[in-house]
């Protein structure tokens, strides 16, 4: 049987309805601002919570709406997680050219443990040989993307590591510059300058101990890649942190109808609005950010007739365990594997 590639719709947005959806929600943010400094700082969150649900809610809701793209490997109605439950989902970096959808840049499986207020990201190298599900080859595993788009890239990851991949996000790294500077920049521990060099490389160049890092600094911090694969990899965690720090701070509260803008041109995803903003609360309301746990496949470049990375069959199977582990809704948050106890 053929394989059919994904397609995506495009979408048209009214700038106008926008414009007083954008208002409206500025206004409520403002109001949740005002009273929250009357009434005292240990009810900043719950009035912003309150004022979000009762003006703003409604809005952002449709407009997750239209970022949620089905691609044949939903949860069956009757098998969805709830915002509670332990639940998987395959993160895509991808950066397509003109009408190609292109490969996915960055592949991390992100375990979300909500209860426990935990994030397990596992990255996969883009590189890693390994059976493309749904198309009869075997190679480079982010080409999964570009044959059959977020179901072959699930499929295929799905059958490598051994657990189900509940959802999937899509993030045009064209739309991750504008979400940086929406947010104001991001911290990054960069020490010394970051440059391709190479004249098949893009160029860019970072300079290093910036206090604040913008759009263009932090998508080149994710792109450089005249170092090992391991360091791209820890690169796009490490930004993730970094993002989610700067997410999560109450000042970008008011910023929400600027991201969700951006997020709904350069965003998809199979996660219904209702679970995305069921989600976000529950992690709002956690008096800490959510303690996140990396971890990366490891093995060793070859070279046949193109670069590939073989996954170490050892470690294959204790990133198998790790995630299963993860995902279990019966392990306590004292009973989860930790890789960085690893001997």
């Amino acid at each position: 049987m053929d394989y059919e590639p994904t397609t995506y719709p495009k979408r048209a947005l009214s700038k106008k309805k926008g414009l007083q959806k954008k208002t409206k929600i500025m206004l409520s943010i403002l109001l949740a601002f005002l009273l929250a400094g009357s009434l005292g700082f240990v009810y900043k969150k719950q009035i912003s919570l309150f004022l979000f649900d009762t003006f703003a809610a409604k809005d952002i809701k449709e407009k997750l709406d239209e970022s949620y793209e089905a691609v044949g490997h939903e949860p069956d109605p009757e098998e969805e997680v709830s915002s509670t439950e332990p639940f998987s989902v395959l993160l895509l970096g991808v950066d397509p050219r003109g009408n190609e959808r292109g490969r996915s840049d960055s592949m991390i499986v992100a375990v979300v443990r909500p209860k426990d207020n935990r994030l397990l990201l596992v990255s996969v190298p883009r590189d890693t040989y390994t059976e493309i599900i749904g198309y009869g080859t075997t190679t480079k595993i982010n080409a999964a993307y570009s044959y059959g788009g977020a179901k072959m890239s699930i499929d295929t990851v799905e059958h490598l590591l051994q657990n189900d991949i509940h959802y999937y996000a899509t993030i045009n790294f064209n739309g991750l510059k504008d979400v940086v500077d929406a947010i104001g920049g991001v911290e990054l521990p960069i020490t010394s300058v970051i440059e391709n060099k190479l004249a098949s490389h893009e160029k860019l160049r970072i300079e290093p101990n910036k206090p604040i890092y913008d759009g263009k600094d932090a998508l080149s911090y994710v792109r450089y890649r005249e170092d090992s694969d391991e360091n791209r990899t820890e690169r796009q965690r490490i930004f993730l942190r970094a993002f989610m720090n700067e997410l999560f701070k109450l000042k970008n509260v008011s910023k929400v109808p600027e991201l969700i803008d951006i997020a709904g041109d350069n965003f998809t995803t199979n996660m219904k609005s209702d679970l995305i903003l069921s989600l976000a609360k529950e992690f709002f309301m956690k008096d800490s950010l959510p303690t996140i746990t990396n971890y990366m496949l490891h093995g060793e470049g070859f070279r046949t007739d193109a670069w590939y990375y073989a996954i170490d069959p050892e470690d294959l199977t204790y990133t198998q365990q790790l995630i299963a582990n993860w995902l279990d809704d019966d392990i306590t948050a004292q009973e989860l594997i930790r890789p960085d106890l690893r001997k």
